[in-house]
């Protein structure tokens, strides 16, 4: 099974590419309905790693999360401006289809969001709508593997993805994400809804995920944050001059670097729990 079996997205010319860093993010700013909300980011996402995002509430992290594969778009009076290349393409060019980049980068949400069919039917069914042509069958076991939750529920293929505990339903969801071949992986507080044994197996799947795809995660977590990834960025939220909250990135460092010797003041606060 090759990723041959999918139409091309983007055209040959970006599995080409050997630049380590996927994502080129700079100057980037989120208003919402005319009010800035995120200041101007800078940073680059590096290949097949974990990059986590953690801060406060209201502090960017998932706005910015949904600029990767514009899902921002989708809110009405939203608007991106700045540079954000998916390998030296810009996501925000008129001439990128929004539908066919979120083929190449997936979502896997805060709360599991199975669709109310068969387990099999949540992974096939999206392969199958964007013109699949390879065996089904394979593409639903090798998702359903690379998620960890095949041997749970191989036995259960009809039955309803909604069934599942919760935990079950999250791996689910990232299969459902594999199953269209993503480079990338977003998640926005994949584990918030988990119990800490689910949590702990959704943290190992990352970890194997890795080899395989790049992974920019949101998380509230700080120790989930230092278990799994390999870089961090930390965002706080500051007060414009009309008394309004708005988020910034604060630093962006090896996750080691940042946990242990935090170049700011405010992620030395944060880390420590003295504030968020």
């Amino acid at each position: 099974m090759t990723d041959s079996n999918y139409q091309s997205s983007w055209g040959n010319t970006i599995a080409d590419q050997q630049d380590n860093a996927v994502f080129d993010v700079a100057g980037v700013k989120v208003y919402y309905a005319g009010f800035l909300a995120l200041l101007d980011v800078y940073m680059k996402i590096p290949e097949k790693q974990i990059t986590a995002f953690i801060g406060p509430s209201g502090c960017g992290k998932s706005t910015l999360l949904r600029c990767f594969n514009r899902m921002n778009d989708l809110i009405t009076g939203a608007k991106v401006e700045g540079r954000l290349n998916y390998r030296n393409r810009n996501i925000y060019d008129p001439k990128i289809n929004s539908v066919k980049l979120r083929r190449q980068v997936g979502m896997v949400f805060q709360r599991p969001n199975p669709f109310p069919k068969t387990i099999y039917e949540n992974i096939a069914f999206a392969p199958r709508t964007n013109g699949y042509k390879g065996n089904l069958d394979e593409l639903v076991e090798v998702s359903l593997r690379r998620a960890a939750i095949w041997n749970e529920v191989k036995d259960k293929l009809k039955e309803k993805g909604t069934a599942l505990s919760g935990g079950q339903q999250q791996r689910l969801c990232i299969a459902r994400a594999i199953a269209m071949k993503p480079e990338v992986l977003l998640m926005d507080e994949p584990c918030s809804a988990l119990d800490p044994i689910s949590t702990r197996q959704v943290e190992e799947l990352c970890l194997e995920l890795k080899e395989q795809y790049t992974i920019i995660m949101v998380t509230h977590n700080m120790q989930q944050a230092s278990r799994v990834a390999d870089w961090t960025a930390f965002f706080n939220t500051e007060i414009d001059e009309h008394g309004k909250r708005r988020g910034k990135l604060v630093e962006y460092s090896p996750t080691e670097v940042i946990f242990n010797s935090p170049h700011s003041n405010e992620a030395k606060e944060y880390i420590s729990g003295r504030f968020g």
